[in-house]
């Protein structure tokens, strides 16, 4: 779009008043802004920026509060800074790092973005920075990638472990739960849950949904439909995906991508909404788990044990989760503050339709513990003493 050329001014002004539009006219409290890679203007003044400082002030004038979240893979800190420090003042960016990191370490993938990840330390340094690729080289670009996140805070970032562009843009449409099963998509929830950023969910992922999601379009102009057709085969094949896509115009598609609702009703559907549910009610209630504080967060990645340890200590008492990517259970030797700590959940529990919890109640660390662990598992702790 042209954001700074020649009659670019009238581009602009629609695109800031179709903004505030739905926020006056429509009443919604937040925008998502899509393939923010793709917004280009070298003005003074970026685009962004003028978008945040109209929509910020129309919202005060308001008496609301309004949020703009940015779709980017840029891994860019420019998009949240403040506009008063240089930056396009968004008020928070999906951080897609995240997600490839967690995935690669669930599935073991390696095709696509997923062979620049895979190892434990590049989950470790999600949690503890926000971005993997802060500068480093990143072999599926071909060239360094992104700058260090100094001075962002947690809630800058928006985190998933599926979402319907990761989902969506595999030739099958595979949610996460049919390629790793149960075990392996309520681990990914709970190290999205736990850690010190937004959480995301994807439609259907909080009972387990197992319907795909695949790319469909409905366009009328049928050169449209087949340019679309040849341009995701292309595309796909490039990445380097196995496997022939769904016709993306085909009706059958679309209904493959249904979600089946009647599965929440079902006794595994019933007990994945109550794991979800307690991941949620924990993170609103323990003291730990509600600063979103990336810089009070502690991360320890066992790589030869494929177990990953998180410490939270934006406050009082703090929180620890260990997170095991093995399919064999194990019993780890975990990296765990000094004190008693009582245990909060255990992913594995019978209640949450696993094969029955293996952490105990309590434990007592001297800075390093044993724990036992289910395969694919997460245990959340919390300290009740010295």
């Amino acid at each position: 779009m042209n954001f700074d050329g020649p009659d670019s001014d009238g581009v602009r002004r629609h695109v800031v008043e179709s903004a505030l539009a739905w926020i006056e006219e429509y009443h919604v409290d937040g925008l998502r802004l899509d393939a923010l890679h793709a917004v280009l203007d070298l003005s003074a003044i970026h685009i962004l920026e003028e978008l945040s400082a109209t929509v910020a002030a129309r919202a005060a004038a308001l008496g609301r509060t309004v949020v703009l979240v940015g779709e980017s893979d840029l891994n860019d800190p420019r998009l949240c800074r403040p506009r008063e420090r240089g930056g396009y003042g968004l008020d928070a960016q999906w951080n897609d790092d995240f997600h490839h990191a967690l995935h690669a370490l669930c599935t073991g993938e390696s095709a696509w973005i997923y062979g620049d990840f895979g190892r434990p330390a590049d989950l470790a340094k999600a949690f503890r920075e926000g971005y993997v690729y802060d500068g480093r080289y990143s072999r599926f670009r071909r060239r360094r990638h992104g700058r260090p996140a100094t001075g962002l805070e947690g809630r800058r970032f928006v985190v998933f472990s599926q979402n319907h562009d990761q989902v969506g843009n595999r030739p099958g449409g595979e949610r996460l739960v049919s390629l790793v099963g149960l075990e392996g998509a309520k681990l990914a929830a709970a190290a999205v849950l736990f850690a010190p950023f937004v959480p995301l969910l994807f439609m259907g992922e909080e009972y387990g949904e197992r319907a795909p999601f695949l790319y469909f379009v409905d366009h009328s102009d049928p050169e449209l439909r087949e340019a679309v057709r040849r341009g995701r085969a292309r595309e796909l094949a490039a990445a380097g995906w196995p496997g022939t896509p769904a016709d993306p115009a085909a009706e059958e598609t679309f209904v493959r991508s249904r979600l089946r609702r009647e599965r929440a009703s079902s006794p595994e559907g019933g007990a994945v909404r109550a794991f979800y549910a307690e991941c949620l009610r924990l993170r609103r209630t323990r003291p730990a788990l509600r600063v979103l504080d990336r810089e009070a967060t502690d991360v320890y990645a066992d790589a030869s044990g494929r177990t990953l340890t998180v410490v939270r200590r934006g406050a009082e008492p703090w929180a620890a989760g260990v997170f095991h990517f093995g399919s064999a259970p194990r019993d780890a030797d975990v990296p765990l503050p000094t004190g008693l700590w009582r245990t909060l959940l255990d992913t594995a529990d019978a209640r949450w339709a696993g094969p029955g919890a293996r952490a105990p109640e309590t434990v007592r660390s001297d800075g390093r513990v044993r724990l036992p662990l289910g395969g694919r598992a997460a245990v959340w702790v919390e300290r009740a003493g010295d």
